[in-house]
């Protein structure tokens, strides 16, 4: 049986290898043909892509949203880019790797000065630009459309916000909206409708159309091959371009894969990493374990607004929204922990494993995320305040690891809805008593497939400790990643 057990971990381990192997081939197989070059212009971080070779080719500027980054948008950067459009992406002050604080005109200055780098780069047309830009960056381009109307043939806003179009400017606006984001819809109708309704006129720059994205919402949409599809046809039918294209962006396909292998080699050596001794656990009754869970989010939501009459709680450590929510899992963790009243008793060996824990976590989410979607590799304006939001987050997986201990599958799956369902209820009544948080809503999806990995983490870890520092330092190095910088 032993002998069995052994061969089948290195079964996984070798399944876990290769397939992360094979998802670092695919992700730059998405490359190939391509130019890349990292930019930086007065402080501004840039990533440029374009095919390779090419003569001169229309330019494309590609804005990210609030808590966005250039890795958000590069879905649209790589489709553009193999139909023949050299696209220039780049960090908004405090988002992604701009340190520089997001203020009132920061939005229009980093565009300006994307825009001069764009058309610094040899390939490029400069008679023939467009705008794309999403939720926070769809305001910021339809705003620089219709200021230089005569410079950008084109302006895509996906997910749009605000800006005073008119039927004259921008010129060939597109407007999408994902069908789950109705209050993006919304805005999408109002400004198709001050910019003059449906027009097909583009050889006149009055060409305008509203493209609703099937079955997304305001994060999917990004990842969306309509949405990127879309945005083609129209810079396509702008510039008279005539292309074959076929590339459809499976970066998130090979991203999840690789997520999957690291989870698989989370399984295959975790037994040796079991300390296999119950003296220190914290036993403790389920119906105190349930009722801190019940509880605890509700009192956190209520003490948010107490905290807001006596600080500025959108810049709470440093981080736009992400420092009030690091707040929030202090507050809730540490009402859960009180209710259980036992806290298992920490060892040099739990802790070492909890560090090793936290850096498979940090390598199965972000390694490669920082060439597909996020910036995962913090500047040290972000790095500092890791250890902060850590500590923030600890409370709270050290009583939902107490909570889990020992439980079976079953038992599992169960606490992960339960879990998922108070903390997205918890947060739903943060925003209906703080609407300044709102940004929070965006995010409430992403948090049903975290809390899931991490709970198939804890089956695999079985130590409190070791689980709670590693989920705690993974769930404070996400929130720093993410959030923006406060000025």
């Amino acid at each position: 049986m032993i002998i069995y057990m052994r061969k089948q971990r290195l079964f996984l381990l070798a399944i876990a290898l290769l397939l992360i192997a094979l998802s670092w081939w695919g992700v730059a197989a998405a490359r190939s043909g391509l130019v890349v070059r990292s930019i930086r212009h007065n402080g501004v971080p840039m990533l440029y892509i374009a095919p390779q070779p090419s003569g001169k080719i229309p330019g494309v500027l590609i804005a990210h949203g609030f808590a966005g980054s250039k890795q958000l948008m590069l879905g649209y950067g790589q489709v553009l880019a193999h139909a023949g459009y050299a696209a220039m992406l780049w960090d908004f002050g405090g988002h992604g790797a701009n340190p520089a604080p997001l203020e009132g005109f920061s939005l229009q200055k980093d565009l300006d000065i994307a825009t001069a780098a764009l058309l610094e780069q040899p390939e490029v047309d400069s008679t023939r630009l467009a705008l794309l830009g999403h939720s926070m960056g769809s305001g910021a381009v339809m705003s620089a459309g219709i200021r230089d109307r005569n410079r950008f043939a084109a302006t895509v806003a996906i997910s749009p916000t605000g800006a005073a179009v008119t039927p004259f400017a921008p010129r060939n606006l597109q407007l999408q909206a994902g069908s789950w984001e109705g209050g993006f819809v919304n805005n999408a109708q109002q400004l198709l409708k001050k910019a003059g309704e449906e027009n097909n006129n583009l050889s006149q720059g009055r060409g305008r159309k509203l493209v609703i994205v099937p079955n997304v919402e305001h994060i999917t949409i990004l990842f969306s091959d309509a949405s990127h599809q879309a945005a083609r046809r129209w810079l396509d039918a702008t510039f008279g371009v005539q292309n074959n294209s076929n590339y459809v962006d499976r970066r998130m396909v090979w991203y999840g894969l690789h997520l999957l292998a690291w989870l698989i080699l989370l399984a295959a050596i975790a037994p040796s990493l079991t300390l296999h001794s119950t003296q220190h656990e914290a036993r403790v009754l389920p119906i105190k374990s349930y009722f801190g869970l019940l509880l605890a989010p509700l009192l956190a939501s209520s003490v948010l607004p107490l905290i807001s009459r006596v600080a500025n709680i959108q810049n709470l450590g440093g981080l736009m929204v992400g420092g009030a929510l690091g707040i929030w899992f202090f507050v809730a963790g540490t009402i859960w922990l009180i209710i259980l009243l036992r806290v298992p008793r920490p060892t040099i060996l739990a802790i070492g494993i909890g560090l090793l824990f936290f850096a498979i976590l940090w390598m199965a989410f972000g390694a490669i995320a920082q060439i597909v979607w996020l910036q995962w590799w913090l500047i040290p304006a972000r790095l500092k305040l890791v250890p902060l939001l850590s500590i923030a987050c600890f409370p709270w997986f050290l009583a939902s690891g107490i909570s889990q201990q020992n439980a079976d599958p079953v038992k599992r799956v169960a606490w992960w809805l339960l879990e998922t369902t108070m903390l997205i209820g918890g947060l739903l009544l943060v925003l209906s008593l703080l609407p300044q948080l709102g940004f929070i809503f965006l995010v409430l999806p992403l948090f049903p497939p975290i809390m899931a990995i991490l709970s198939f983490a804890a089956s695999q870890v079985k130590e409190t400790w070791s689980y709670a520092i590693g989920s705690a330092i993974f769930f404070g190095w996400t929130i720093a990643s993410a959030f923006p910088l406060a000025a």
